[in-house]
């Protein structure tokens, strides 16, 4: 089979989910698809590596788990055993699935054996074969599809089933771009560490390694990081992680804010950078349990109010923040500039010098929300030029317009990294604002305050206009004599 292209893989995989389409909630395709597609590539490979066994060391020697250090299927846990499989595939796939878990322990943990191929009021036999038959279409080795190629299918699968979710595609997704320029103002360098304390699906981590990729950097030398509290989300995360060939990268399971994972000794692991699309405006970050005692000091600046945890979140990728770190944030606007408790907070980070930058984008991007959001960007040390400064981007205007959203283009994301890069005011689009006109303004970033975005009145000429208006009342007094003779014609 010639190396599959990558519209032809995307097309394939997408193909998948049409035919589970009617037979159980577009909700549930995403669990069995990656699941299916994760293991029939690590299976391609691993029949690949063991031709290549075979070929130098024989058939029986070729067997032995400790010539594979990446992967292992143990006998009885193929690609073929499933699809020589024609009843109760569901519990064939589960009891594989299991085996494969427990023979790559503890790497696969979690991963496989999460997800429950067996609920046939879900998952009929019928769809599931058919399931199975389509990913037997395509070898999916490294001889056919490249790391890169699969990988980037892989994010491909997940932006079509966040379109496919609607609102709820926004708990598990980022759009690319937006993701794509918060990493090319945070500029991730190799060894140092990353962090997503509500990952989802990984992407942000993705795109730090593939700026890596693209600035002549080695990714394996980034060193990510991750937590997610959706189940099915974390398993989607740690998929893409293996897929793009990050099996470094540590993705833990659970709620960051009750039960962060990264820990030295009890207190908050800190890294190189931190970066996050947190749930904006979010109720549910255990408020009450804070206002007592917070066991890993994370709210330093204040308790937000209740409602909105977003200044919370901020509070903690800042207490997992290295000191002369970074950090960049997608938000709602609202923590530009509301008051009370946040207005407080915002005020301390402000004094502080961390905050580097603010951008506010177009609005329509996101699949949960139609507002704009904004980016924040944090330096604990900012370059000498830059401190006492915020650099505040109106990137609002700046998209292409889409039938449901909206989405930056390359020449938008290049425009803001561009203005960020320079830092310097342009009128109608950017302000450098120092810490004395923010203090005016009572500590207030929104972006109207500071960047002047009306439009321009047009010039007027008024000796023109003079002559234009003579020439129309000339031309008023002439159509009325007209008019007067056609009615003295008629008699009136």
């Amino acid at each position: 089979m010639t190396p599959a292209k990558l519209n032809e893989l995307k097309a394939h995989l997408w193909e998948s989910a049409n035919i589970l389409r009617g037979s159980i909630d577009s909700s549930d395709f995403k669990n069995y698809i990656f699941g299916l597609l994760f293991f029939k590539r690590l299976s391609d490979v691993f029949d690949e590596k063991h031709e290549e066994f075979k070929a130098t060391v024989g058939e029986k020697l070729a067997k032995s788990k400790d010539l594979y250090t990446s992967f292992y299927r143990p006998e009885g846990a193929s690609w073929a055993d499933i699809l020589n499989t024609s009843t109760n595939i569901g519990e064939k796939i589960n009891d594989v699935f299991t085996k494969i878990t427990q023979a790559n322990a503890p790497k696969l943990d979690g991963i496989l054996d999460r997800i429950d191929f067996n609920d046939k009021d879900s998952l009929p036999d019928a769809a599931l074969s058919r399931l199975v038959q389509h990913f037997n279409k395509m070898k999916l080795g490294n001889q056919n599809v490249s790391g890169d190629i699969l990988g980037q299918a892989y994010e491909y699968l997940i932006e079509q089933f966040a379109d496919d979710a609607g609102k709820k595609g926004g708990e598990f997704y980022t759009p690319a771009m937006v993701v794509k320029l918060l990493v090319m103002m945070l500029k991730p360098h190799e060894l140092e560490s990353i962090y997503d304390p509500c990952c989802g699906s990984a992407g942000m981590l993705i795109q730090a390694a593939k700026y890596l990729v693209d600035n002549g950097g080695n990714p394996t030398k980034l060193f990510m990081n991750g937590q997610e509290k959706n189940r099915n989300t974390y398993v989607i995360a740690r998929m893409n992680m293996v897929l793009h060939g990050y099996e470094n990268a540590t993705i833990e399971h659970g709620d960051t804010f009750d039960n962060p994972k990264f820990l030295n000794d009890g207190k908050l692991k800190q890294f190189d950078i931190v970066l996050a699309n947190p749930p904006w405006n979010q109720s549910n970050w255990h408020h009450e349990k804070w206002t007592k005692h917070d066991p890993y000091d994370r709210f330093t600046f204040g308790l937000p109010p209740k409602g909105s945890g977003d200044w919370a979140w901020l509070q903690l990728m800042y207490a997992s923040l290295k000191k002369g770190g970074r950090m960049g944030i997608v938000l709602d606007n609202g923590v530009l500039f509301r008051g009370s408790s946040e207005g407080t907070i915002r005020q301390q980070f402000i004094e502080k010098d961390l905050i580097e930058a603010v951008i506010g984008l177009p609005g329509n991007l996101f699949y949960n929300t139609s507002s704009p959001g904004c980016l924040v960007i944090f330096n604990d040390n900012k370059p000498k030029n830059r401190q006492g400064k915020i650099l505040v981007i109106d990137a609002s205007k700046d998209f292409l317009e889409g039938k449901n959203q909206n989405h930056l283009r390359e020449e938008d994301i290049e425009k803001t990294a561009k203005a960020f890069c320079a830092f310097e005011t342009e009128e109608r689009y950017c302000a450098v604002a120092d810490l004395e006109e923010i203090k005016e303004n009572d500590f207030n970033l929104n972006i109207s305050r500071y960047v002047d975005t009306t439009e321009p009145e047009e010039p007027v000429d008024i000796p023109e206009v003079l002559v234009s208006l003579k020439q129309l009342e000339e031309e008023r007094r002439e159509i009325q004599g007209k008019v007067a003779g056609f009615l003295r014609e008629l008699g009136l």
